[in-house]
């Protein structure tokens, strides 16, 4: 793809700090930064089998997207990036997916773009018309008896040979999840756009912040995550012996007092280990492989339980609270309209409420359930692998390649897998001391119109001013508000028992696992995301004032700082 000087926006193609080897083609595309999802350096395991892009050709092929045909990923620096493949048969890029070399999906016919684009606005309305039916009846049946396959499988006593032909079972489904997940996406996006173009046609002047507000939902399994721990919160708060045991220093002491009293052995067994089993598929960080998940370690559930019990977190209240604010949203939104265009204002707002649930949802079965699922089966054989004497530690599996994975299950001797491990996790830490740029590559006009940029902030980012005065930190305003308190700065799970009441939490980014923080917190913000990441969604559902994609918040703003945030304008100031 030969572009025209006069539409690059910038470039970034590397620094003496930060030097990347660009492949074929690759430097012409506008790269972004996706700590979004992978805020932490990569480990090798999962850039090659538990990426999120890895069907992203499958979705732009189904849904005849004129602005995309593919979408991929480059490892730099041990950071992930990724590029949109513009709908464009001139383009000429290399790609790497399961450590092959491809040429990644272009159109053949040079006015693809201009003529599929009609298929595309056909078909939307039909799938978030019916997508609900689709996933209550057929997906997520299908999704269940995956995972009760994949759980139920006797790992402990199967051979090396039968645990790998496991792991390509899970890489299926893996694949099988996320094509759904695109799907999902497509389906909640056309009925989010209609929404929004119905607000805008009928209610012009309608409060910036109520588009947000009209995306909460009130029946989801993030919710029901939170009732369940509020509920053992609850039996705690009500008996001495409990509350006595939850006072201990550190999770495994509380663990330790629960097991030497019948009620907290009951506690164990009838409460927390069901939740594990319910809602523990998941992690500190769920798109990778390295971090350890809540099914195996209980240690960030009894840390929620004790901030419940910190703050005597009320969940009847704060999911009224939630209710109340969407019918306030529903109530403005339909004020003074009335006749035919009442009618199709009302129409669109159904569509997008209906499908309100499956932003948390989809988060909870895909992003978190297949990828610990992926996790369980890679551990299972980590530990084959140590039996056999080639790995010292299961966990070392994720700094093998793939296919490096594959030959030692041939051959033990393949490769010196202990030199392997050594090698890249001295690489992975080291990564972490970069600081990688938003982005790079070649910025242009349509890269950065591409839909999905505003996940990470884009195209706001791009050409977001510095700051103007010392000791403020310039973002995307996520959630209204502003307040002013002290900042908790959180980078790692280990962390988390930090976090005080009232507290305003830094951090790269959040994901469900870090729910169990916002019912202590008054404000938050991100180095990543954009006003639809998870993080602005769930801060709006908090009533949280929350400003996201600042890109360095963790860099400027430490522990016990005073700040104000304003999550209208976007705007964070360090006060002392």
């Amino acid at each position: 793809m030969a572009l025209d000087a006069d539409r690059v926006l910038g470039q970034n193609l590397g620094t003496d700090d930060f030097q990347i080897d660009w492949k074929e083609g690759e430097s012409d595309l506008f790269w972004i930064l996706d700590d979004n999802h992978c805020p932490n350096p990569l480990s090798p395991m999962y850039f090659d089998i538990g990426g999120w892009w890895l069907t992203c050709d499958h979705m732009f092929r189904r849904f005849g997207t004129p602005f995309a045909s593919d979408w991929v990923a480059k490892n730099i620096n041990g950071y992930l990036y990724t590029a949109a493949i513009p709908a464009d048969s001139s383009v000429r890029a290399e790609a790497a997916e399961y450590q092959s070399r491809y040429a990644p999906r272009v159109p053949e016919s040079d006015d693809y773009a201009a003529k599929i684009g009609a298929y595309l606005g056909g078909v939307l309305p039909y799938y978030a018309e019916n997508f609900m039916e689709w996933w209550n009846d057929r997906i997520l049946p299908d999704i269940k008896r995956n995972f009760e396959y994949i759980d139920g499988f006797d790992k402990e006593n199967s051979s090396l040979v039968a645990l790998a032909v496991l792991l390509e079972d899970m890489i299926d489904i893996h694949d099988r999840h996320w094509k759904i997940h695109w799907t999902l996406n497509f389906a909640q996006f056309s009925a989010t756009t209609a929404l929004n173009a119905a607000i805008d046609e009928f209610k012009p002047n309608a409060n910036p912040d109520l588009k947000g507000r009209l995306q909460n939902s009130v029946e989801d399994r993030n919710w029901d995550s939170i009732e369940a721990l509020w509920r053992i919160k609850e039996l705690v708060k009500a008996d001495n012996t409990l509350r006595d045991a939850f006072s201990a220093s550190t999770p495994t002491e509380v663990i330790e007092a629960l097991k030497g009293s019948e009620k907290g052995q009951a506690l164990l067994s009838d409460y927390i280990e069901p939740f594990q089993e319910e809602f523990g598929h998941k992690a500190m960080w769920c798109h990778e492989v390295i971090f350890p998940l809540w099914r195996e370690n209980p240690s960030p559930i009894i840390e929620a339980i004790r901030g419940y019990i910190l703050t005597d977190y009320d969940y009847p209240a704060a999911i009224n609270h939630v209710r109340e604010d969407l019918n306030g949203a529903i109530a403005e939104l339909l004020e003074g309209i009335e006749g035919e265009d009442r009618a199709k204002l009302e129409s669109a707002l159904n569509q997008s409420l209906k499908m309100n649930p499956l932003t948390p949802d989809h988060h909870f079965y895909i992003d978190q359930g297949t990828n610990a699922r992926l996790r369980t089966v890679l551990i299972a054989l980590g530990r084959k692998l140590v039996e056999a004497d080639i790995l010292d530690d299961a966990e070392d599996i994720a700094f093998l390649h793939y296919n490096e994975l594959r030959a030692l299950v041939g051959d033990a001797e393949a490769y010196d897998a202990r030199d392997l491990v050594s090698d890249r996790r001295d690489a992975h830490e080291e990564a972490t001391s970069k600081r990688p740029p938003d982005w790079v590559g070649t910025a242009t006009e349509e890269a950065l119109a591409f839909p999905y940029a505003s996940l990470w902030g884009f195209p706001e980012k791009f050409y977001r001013k510095p700051p103007t005065k010392s000791g403020e930190v310039n973002g995307l305003a996520a959630s209204p508000g502003v307040i002013e308190g002290t900042a908790r700065l959180v980078l790692s799970a280990d962390q988390f028992e930090d976090v005080q009441e009232g507290d305003i939490l830094v951090c790269k980014m959040t994901n469900p696992a870090w729910v169990v923080l916002f019912t202590k917190i008054s404000g938050l913000v991100t180095d990543a995301g954009g006003s639809a990441s998870h993080s602005a969604v769930v801060s709006r559902e908090f009533g949280l004032p929350a400003v996201v994609g600042t890109s360095y918040a963790t860099q400027q703003i430490k522990s016990g700082d005073r700040v104000r945030v304003n999550g209208t304008t976007g705007v964070v100031e360090i006060l002392s």
